[in-house]
């Protein structure tokens, strides 16, 4: 699984452990959510630079989810998928937290109907015009 904690003292950026544990598809992905606060460390703004240590508690924001994970296992390199998700586990108030929110937001875009036709030509100029009139 690349290094661990019994391989090597000196540990893993935080950037690059969210990356071999695949909450993010590249590095760089990984280093800007770390600096715009998307991410947090035992409760703590972190750093990019940070060294993960087991047994922290991570909060990652991403898109509408935010997951609660427990570092179990420190890894520098990107294994499979099978591998990445021995090296985290969401804690239970965090996945049943997610499951409501997914559910409400279901639930939100069911009670939006849609319109019944395209708007003509129009309309879309009344809309166009409607939605300018927000921005200025």
């Amino acid at each position: 699984m690349g290094k661990t904690t019994t391989d090597t003292a000196v540990g893993v950026r935080l950037d690059k452990w969210l990356w071999a544990a695949r909450f993010f598809k590249t590095r760089s992905l990984a280093k800007t959510a770390v600096e715009n606060g998307k991410v947090e460390y035992d409760g703590q703004r972190p750093k990019v630079s940070r060294l993960v240590e087991v047994g922290a508690l991570l909060k990652i924001t991403q898109g509408w989810d935010i997951k609660e994970v427990e570092v179990l296992d420190i890894s520098a390199q990107r294994g499979p998928a099978s591998q990445a998700q021995q090296l985290y586990r969401e804690t239970q108030a965090s996945q049943e937290k997610r499951a409501a929110e997914a559910e409400k937001r279901r639930l939100a875009g069911a009670a939006t109907l849609a319109p019944q036709q395209r708007p003509d030509k129009k309309s879309r100029r009344q809309l166009h015009r409607f939605k300018r009139q927000d921005t200025e």
